[in-house]
C-alpha cells in the first residue's frame, strides 16, 4: 500500500507545536501572545479568520465552550496531571478551589476565585487541545475588545444591563450587530451560551484587556504513566467486589450515557414521568416530535427521545439522579467518578447480573438468558483526549485477566459526508506514531443502519488521528482527501497503538504500515461525525447536535453492544 503522508501543508503545524513545547519547559509562566503569529500562520481550519481584523466568532464561540465560564476572570492557566503534582509545585490546595467546567470539553478544572485556573491533564493532547483553544481565545478576544470598545457600544450595553434583563432583545440585538460588525446570528449564538450575562460580559470585554498565560507543571512521559496508575487504582478500590486480574474484559470507550441508558432500563420504566416532564417544561418541536413518534407519524426512536428527555429531567429533578445510580447498581453496572487525577469516568458492568427485562428492545438478543453464566465485564471508559486513550488502555490491558473486545464510539469530522453521518474505517493513519493501521474493523454498515434514522452509514472508510482540532489546515487535509482520508479524529490511532503492544512482544513501530488483521479480539470502531471542516467555520462552536445527535450516538452503541453481547452468549451458550 502507497502511503502518502502530508509535508507541504503540514510544515507550518510542525513549527507551532515545536514553538509552544519549548515554551512550555520554561519553569516560569508563558504568555499566550507569543504564540499569536504562530497560531496565525498554521491557517487552522477552525480558525479560518483568525488573521483578519473582523472577530471570528465561530472560533471564539469553539473556545468559550471548552473552557470553564470563569475564563473570562482568568490570567493564568497552570496545568498538571494530578494534585500531587500541583502540590509539589507550589500548589497545595487545588481541590479546595472552585470546581469549574466546560459545556464542551471534560477536565478537571479549579478556579482560585481570583485569576487562576488550575486544569488536570491526561497526557500531551490535553497541551495540544489547551494551547490553540487559549491562543484562538486571546486573539478573537481582542478583536472583540477593539470592536467594542466605542461609547455608543458602551451607551448600548450599559442600557441593555440596566434593564434587568441583561439579555439583548431582538431590536436590540440588530442594534448591537449595526454598531459592531460582528453578526446577528453570531451574536445571537453568544445570547444562547451566556444567557442573562451576555451584557455585562461584552461590557467587561469592551471595557477591559485581557492577556492569558500558562505554566505546564510536568511533561515527563513517566508523569502521565503515574497519573494514569493512580486513575485505575481508584477504579479498583472503587469495586471492591470485582477482581480484574480474573476477569475477561470487553473494553468501550463511548461517552458515560447511551451504555447505561440502554442496559438500565431507567428511562422506559419512567415513561410516564417523562412524558409529563416533557409536555409540561418542552418547547413546541419537543412536545410534537413526541407526539409524531407515539403516532408512528416519523421514523424517529421512542427510546433514544426517553433517553433525551431524561438528561434535561434530572437536571430539574436532582433526586433523580440518585435513583438512576441505584437501579443500575442493581443491574450490576457501577459507576467510578476520577478522583485527584484527570476527568476520566469509568463504568463497570457485570454481565451475569443484568436483567433481560430491563434492557432496551433493540438488545434484547436470542439466549440473552444464558449471560448469567457469564463472567465477563464491559469496562467503558468515558472517551479520552488523543494520546490519553493510549495511556488508558495500555493500563487496563495489564491489569486484566484477557481482553475479549476493543470497541471505539467518538465523534469525527468528516470530509465527504453530513453532521450525523456514521463512519466505519478500516484504515486509520495515526499522526502520534506516524502509522498506518489496516484491521479488519467488526462493524460493518449493516451493523447500524437498521437503527440510524436521520444519517448514513459509510463504510470501509479511512480515518486519520489529528494531534488536535485546531492542528489542521485545508492545505493538510487536501494530501489526505487525496488518498481517501475522510474521517478525521483523535483517539483511534493511539487505541490501535495500544492493541498492537497487546498482540506483540514490543512497543509499537514509528512511521510503518502495520497489520493489525490477525489479531485475536475484536476490534470496532465507530465515528459519528459532528464538524464538516471544509465548510469553512461550520463547527460545533457554530452549531450542535441537540435532540438529533442522539440519533447517531445510540445507533453506534446499539451496534457496538449487539456485538458484546452476541459474541459473550456465542461463548456461554
Amino acid at each position: 500500500m502507497d502511503r502518502t503522508v502530508p509535508s507541504s501543508g503540514n510544515e507550518e503545524i510542525n513549527l507551532y507545536l515545536r514553538t509552544y513545547y519549548s515554551l512550555l519547559r520554561s519553569s516560569r509562566e508563558v504568555q499566550i501572545k507569543t504564540l499569536i503569529e504562530a497560531h496565525k500562520r498554521i491557517n487552522s481550519a477552525l480558525h479560518v479568520a483568525a488573521d483578519e481584523p473582523q472577530p471570528d466568532m465561530a472560533a471564539f464561540i469553539y473556545a468559550i465552550l471548552r473552557m470553564p465560564d470563569c475564563l473570562w476572570h482568568t490570567r493564568l492557566v497552570v496545568m498538571g496531571q494530578s494534585d500531587q503534582v500541583f502540590a509539589q509545585h507550589g500548589y497545595p490546595d487545588v481541590e479546595s478551589w472552585q470546581q469549574v467546567s466546560a459545556p464542551g470539553r471534560r477536565r478537571r478544572s479549579f478556579f482560585d476565585g481570583r485569576d487562576t485556573l488550575a486544569v488536570y491533564i491526561a497526557s500531551r493532547s490535553d497541551i495540544d487541545d489547551l494551547i490553540p483553544i487559549l491562543t484562538a481565545y486571546q486573539i478573537e478576544r481582542r478583536k472583540l475588545h477593539e470592536s467594542l470598545n466605542r461609547p455608543s457600544l458602551m451607551q448600548l450595553l450599559t442600557a441593555i444591563g440596566d434593564d434587568g434583563q441583561g439579555r439583548p432583545e431582538q431590536d436590540e440585538l440588530q442594534k448591537l450587530a449595526d454598531k459592531s460588525g460582528i453578526p446577528r446570528e453570531d451574536l445571537g449564538r453568544l445570547c444562547q451560551i451566556w444567557g442573562e450575562a451576555t451584557a455585562v460580559k461584552l461590557r467587561h470585554i469592551a471595557q477591559n484587556k485581557q492577556e492569558l498565560a500558562v505554566r505546564s507543571l510536568a511533561g515527563s512521559l513517566a508523569d502521565y504513566k503515574r497519573a494514569t496508575r493512580r486513575w485505575w487504582l481508584n477504579v479498583e478500590r472503587s469495586v471492591p467486589d470485582v477482581v480484574f486480574d480474573q476477569r475477561p474484559v470487553y473494553f468501550v470507550s463511548s461517552n458515560t450515557h447511551s451504555l447505561a441508558n440502554l442496559l438500565s432500563g431507567f428511562a422506559l420504566q419512567n415513561e410516564a414521568a417523562l412524558h409529563a416532564f416533557a409536555h409540561e417544561n418542552g418547547d413546541a418541536d419537543l412536545q410534537q416530535e413526541y407526539y409524531d413518534i407515539l403516532q408512528q407519524h416519523v421514523p424517529s426512536s421512542r427510546e433514544n427521545f426517553l433517553y433525551y428527555v431524561l438528561k434535561k429531567y434530572e437536571r430539574a429533578n436532582p433526586t433523580a439522579v440518585a435513583q438512576r445510580i441505584a437501579q443500575e447498581r442493581e443491574i450490576g453496572l457501577v459507576r467510578v467518578p476520577s478522583l485527584h487525577a484527570f476527568d476520566i469516568e469509568v463504568q463497570v458492568a457485570q454481565l451475569n447480573q443484568l436483567d433481560a427485562a430491563c434492557l432496551d428492545g433493540r438488545l434484547r438478543l436470542p439466549g440473552i438468558e444464558s449471560l448469567r453464566n457469564s463472567d465477563a465485564l464491559i469496562v467503558n471508559i468515558d472517551y479520552p483526549l488523543g494520546m490519553a486513550a493510549y495511556q488508558v488502555l495500555t493500563e487496563i490491558a495489564r491489569n486484566i485477566a484477557e481482553i475479549r473486545g476493543v470497541y471505539i464510539m467518538g465523534k469525527a469530522a468528516t470530509l465527504n459526508g453530513r453532521i450525523g453521518d456514521v463512519m466505519i474505517p478500516g484504515v486509520v493513519h495515526d499522526e502520534h506514531s506516524l502509522n498506518t493501521y489496516l484491521f479488519q474493523n467488526c462493524f460493518s454498515a449493516d451493523d447500524v443502519a437498521p437503527h440510524l434514522v436521520y444519517g448514513t452509514v459509510m463504510d470501509n472508510q479511512k480515518a486519520i488521528t489529528v494531534p488536535g482540532t485546531f492542528l489542521q489546515n485545508e492545505e493538510y487535509m487536501a494530501v489526505f482527501y487525496k488518498e481517501g482520508y475522510t474521517d478525521m479524529e483523535m483517539e483511534a490511532g493511539p487505541y490501535l497503538s495500544s492493541a498492537y503492544e497487546m498482540t506483540r512482544p514490543k512497543r509499537h513501530p514509528y512511521n510503518e504500515l502495520v497489520n493489525l488483521y490477525n489479531a485475536p479480539f475484536p476490534i470496532g470502531i465507530l465515528h459519528y461525525a459532528s464538524d464538516t471542516p471544509f465548510s469553512k467555520g461550520k463547527n460545533l462552536g457554530a452549531h450542535n447536535l441537540s435532540y438529533f445527535g442522539m440519533d447517531p450516538t445510540y445507533a453506534t452503541m446499539v451496534a457496538i453492544l449487539r456485538a458484546i453481547l452476541g459474541t459473550e452468549i456465542g461463548n456461554v451458550g
